[in-house]
Formats: C-alpha cells, sequence, structure tokens
C-alpha cells in the first residue's frame, strides 16, 4: 500500500493563521498552570522498554527531554504526575479554544485532507488483514471528525467514540457520535469489544501508555486490529529542528519510534504487522523553522530543496521522507493475540 496521501496539505490548512495569536496565549496560561504544580512532576523511566538512564537532548517550556539509548524513545522526565495530567487536559484553555474554534474553521480541510484518507487507509488495512468492520471504537477522537466520517461512510456497523475531554466530548455529541466521556482505563470494562480500534495522536500525551496499550487490549476482539498514529521522535522535523519542532511541546511526554512502539504494544498481547510514515508536514515545518529565523540548515542540499527550489522540489521530498520510513508521523498496526488476555 502506498503510504504517502498524495494530496499535499500545510499546516497553515489545519490551524489558519488568525486564530494563532489567541491559541497560543490559551496554550501560554496552560503551561504556566503546569508550571504552578511542578512540585507534583515525577521522574519515570522509559514508557517503551522500561530502561531508566536516558541521555539528555533538549528542553522546552522548562521540562526536560531525554532519549532512550536502549530503544531510542524520546521522553519527558520528570513529567506531571497522572493527577495534575487529568487536570490539565480537563481544565486545558488550549483544548477549549481548538473545540470552540479552530476545529470548526479547518473542518472541510480535515474531513477532505486527513480523515477521508485515513478511513480508506483503516478499511485497506482491515481488508487486507481479514478483519471485519461491524464494530469500531476510537480513543481520544477530538472534534469527532474522523468518527463523523466513518458513521456516514456505513463502513462499519457501528462506531463509538472514547473522550475524557468535556468540549471535545460534547463536540462528538453535537455531531451524533455516540461518545464515552472518560479515560479508556476507565472505560474499558464496560465496553464491548471492537473489530478495529483506532487512536490519532493520543499515546504521545499519555502519563503511563503502557496501561493504556492493556486497556486498549480489552477492546480490541481477538484477532482485531489496535492502529495508532503519533510523532515519530526519529522522523525528518524532529531530527532536523529538536526543540523547535512543533511535534516537541509540553503535552507530548512520549516520542517514540517504529521500533519502540512496536516493543510496547507487543508485551501487552498485539502482534505488530506493520508500521508507515505517512507524514506530509515535514519539510513544510522545516521550511518554516528556517524562514521564521528559528533554525538555520547546515547542509547545502537541504537549502537547495526547502528553500532555492521549494516550488519544483518540496512536495517530491515530503514524498520521499514518507516513503523511507523517515516522517515523523507515525502509523503503527497491530492485530490482537489471541489468549493474550
Amino acid at each position: 500500500m502506498n503510504q504517502v496521501v498524495n494530496q499535499p496539505l500545510s499546516e497553515h490548512e489545519l490551524c489558519p493563521d488568525e486564530l494563532l495569536k489567541e491559541q497560543e496565549a490559551a496554550f501560554a496560561r496552560d503551561i504556566a498552570r503546569l508550571h504552578s504544580r511542578r512540585a507534583e512532576f515525577v521522574a519515570v523511566p522509559c514508557p517503551a522498554c522500561g530502561a531508566n538512564r536516558p541521555a539528555p537532548v533538549f528542553e522546552k517550556f522548562g521540562f526536560s527531554f531525554g532519549r532512550c539509548p536502549d530503544c531510542g524513545t524520546i521522553y519527558m522526565s520528570p513529567r506531571p504526575s497522572e493527577v495534575v495530567m487529568a487536570d490539565y487536559y480537563a481544565n486545558s484553555e488550549n483544548y477549549a479554544y481548538w473545540a470552540k474554534h479552530i476545529f470548526p474553521a479547518s473542518e472541510a480541510t480535515r474531513r477532505e485532507k486527513i480523515h477521508k484518507p485515513w478511513l480508506a487507509r483503516v478499511l485497506d488495512l482491515a481488508g487486507r488483514y481479514g478483519v471485519g468492520t461491524g464494530r469500531l471504537i476510537e480513543v481520544g477522537p477530538g472534534f469527532g471528525t474522523f468518527c463523523s466520517v466513518a458513521m456516514e461512510s456505513g463502513a462499519f456497523g457501528e462506531v463509538v467514540a472514547v473522550e475524557p475531554t468535556p468540549e471535545l466530548a460534547q463536540a462528538c455529541r453535537d455531531r451524533g457520535v455516540p461518545v464515552i466521556q472518560s479515560r479508556i482505563e476507565d472505560a474499558a470494562q464496560g465496553l464491548e469489544p471492537a473489530d478495529v480500534v483506532v487512536a490519532f495522536e493520543v499515546i504521545e500525551h499519555l502519563f503511563e501508555p503502557g496501561r493504556f496499550i492493556e486497556q486498549a487490549a480489552r477492546l480490541v476482539r481477538p484477532g482485531g486490529l489496535l492502529i495508532l498514529s503519533c510523532p515519530n521522535g526519529e522522523g525528518f522535523d524532529i531530527a532536523e529542528l529538536g526543540p523547535e519542532s512543533l511535534a516537541v511541546d509540553a503535552e507530548h511526554v512520549n516520542l517514540f519510534n517504529p521500533r519502540s512502539l512496536a516493543l510496547l504494544v507487543e508485551k501487552a498481547g498485539f502482534e505488530t504487522l506493520e508500521s508507515m510514515t505517512p507524514g506530509r508536514l515535514d519539510a513544510e515545518l522545516v521550511r518554516d523553522a528556517v524562514l521564521d529565523g528559528r533554525h538555520t540548515l547546515g547542509s547545502p542540499f537541504l537549502r537547495r530543496v526547502l528553500l532555492e527550489e521549494w516550488d519544483r522540489l518540496g512536495w517530491s521530498f515530503q514524498q520521499f521522507l514518507a516513503e523511507s520510513g523517515l516522517s515523523a508521523h507515525m502509523w503503527l498496526v497491530s492485530r490482537r493475540r489471541r489468549g493474550a488476555l
């Protein structure tokens, strides 16, 4: 399957420039709220393999990130405790602003250029691996666009969302998506398992992602699929920009790579089927950082691709990154082993 979605995509389509100022102000207030509870931060081992000797890599917003020397995962430690994280997401001004302003403003683009292609990819994966389409659960659906696209398509017999953030859970309800307003850790016991469980851009936010995967396993029927997407800590955007990458922030406390995420899901009883990096924004994000004066390119080759001949080479370079497993956006597809629980 081609890992690249052929439609180019711009970050400015996803978050319109005129909304950035207020969004950034809301995010800054959220960060200040986190810092006010620094006494409750805790040191943690590698969220993928459990090793506990991270090598410092960078700091951002006053938070420290290290790289695991065993599996390469980049992660924040110390990080907000589970209680602090739960409070952060329940009361986030940034998330409330996205739900009220940014998601509605970019809805049409997200539907056509992100969520419809995602649904096509999910259905292709289900077909290739012989998995049914009776029931789909999305964990962390955000504004609910993917769930609504899946429901409208009729491709799945039933679609259910699990979303803990109040404003986002209400956004899902408003568009007719059945939603359980709860963390997966609290909801898994009472939900009927699904053929396919998806969690797009969720696992990087979690205090204890291993427990999340264990609970997700309870939502997947034996032989069913768990499909995750998240930043790839070894992708071009993060490798080139380091802390200037938008993927590195106070909320993304886990930056896995394809090997380390596979290790994590396999410990919870899943078989890794494939990984891919179908990102479309790496090249533009690095280019924007250079144009904004936040980054300097040391390579004449990259200057040529990202600046001098951007219109001719930019999208082809992004496709190369995606097809070669080098994008900073990745998917991992796994199957629940029968008898694993």
